[in-house]
């Protein structure tokens, strides 16, 4: 079986919004990205608070980020943002991310059946247990970029897979799941109710078959645990948190003179 992914890359304006060819055609307009879109309900203060600690640890391993900081002019805002990037790097906020990206790149190797390369020793065990997990899953499509129009969103899935007949969206997670799962719900019930759009020539395509709407996979693969879990999730429910999500966004828009008036005595 061919497995279809998505090769050409997205058109983006500035602020690394998707741009999207209209259904009826015409000029490309911006698009919501879906892990923004998704993140409207979500409970950012711990993530928040860690962000902060990392920035302080990176100041104080770094005393060259010290000094710019503290020469910095307080307007620059871009400026203390590079600074404070450079901290967290410094802590390491960034490494399991990069971990998780290139783990994450293997996968993709695996199931495309390209060679994988030389793995390095440490993560050897984690792409065996992501070969012996998955065995049972047929991959119709990798990385597969898709857009749902009623919404203006759209983003990257992962993984569809057919398991006992049906379609699912899947997604390969390396990191904690249990942090923010409402939030991945989301986004893999947004995917589910999207469809292949490609980029190289404006147009979308439909599935081969209908994608299922109720549940899907998480293939959860814990960077350097050599172990790997899979997991259905309730999308019916992450479709409806969607649904409030859109509601909240369009809270969001609303400007001054939308909610108020001239005081009349």
């Amino acid at each position: 079986m061919t497995i279809i992914t998505t090769r050409a890359e997205v058109s983006r304006d500035r602020w690394g919004r998707p741009l999207i060819a209209p259904p009826g055609g015409g000029k490309p307009v911006p698009y919501q990205r879906t892990t923004r879109f998704v993140a409207a309900l979500s409970d950012t203060y711990s993530l928040s608070q860690w962000q902060r600690r990392q920035v302080a640890t990176g100041l104080a391993a770094r005393p060259d980020l010290l000094l710019a900081a503290s020469t910095a002019d307080p307007t620059d805002k871009a400026g203390l943002d590079r600074i404070c990037e450079q901290a967290a790097e410094a802590a390491g906020a960034k490494r399991a991310a990069t971990v998780g990206a290139a783990l994450h790149r293997l996968t993709e190797r695996v199931d495309l059946g390209q060679d994988t390369g030389p793995v390095p020793e440490a993560h050897r065990a984690d792409i065996a247990a992501f070969q012996r997990e998955t065995s049972g899953l047929q991959v119709a499509a990798v990385e597969q970029f898709r857009v749902n129009d009623e919404l203006k969103v759209a983003g990257t899935a992962d993984r569809i897979v057919r398991w006992r007949g049906k379609l699912h969206i899947a997604d390969v997670k390396t990191g904690s799941v249990e942090h923010d799962v409402g939030r991945i719900a989301m986004q893999l019930a947004m995917y589910a109710h999207s469809v292949p759009y490609d980029p190289a020539v404006g147009e979308r395509r439909p599935d081969p078959e209908p994608v299922d709407l109720g549940s899907a996979l998480i293939v959860h693969l814990p960077a350097g645990e050599g172990h790997c879990e899979l997991i259905w999730v309730n999308i019916r429910e992450g479709w409806e948190a969607c649904q409030l999500a859109a509601k909240v966004w369009a809270w969001r828009k609303h400007k001054l003179r939308d909610l108020t008036a001239a005081f009349a005595a």
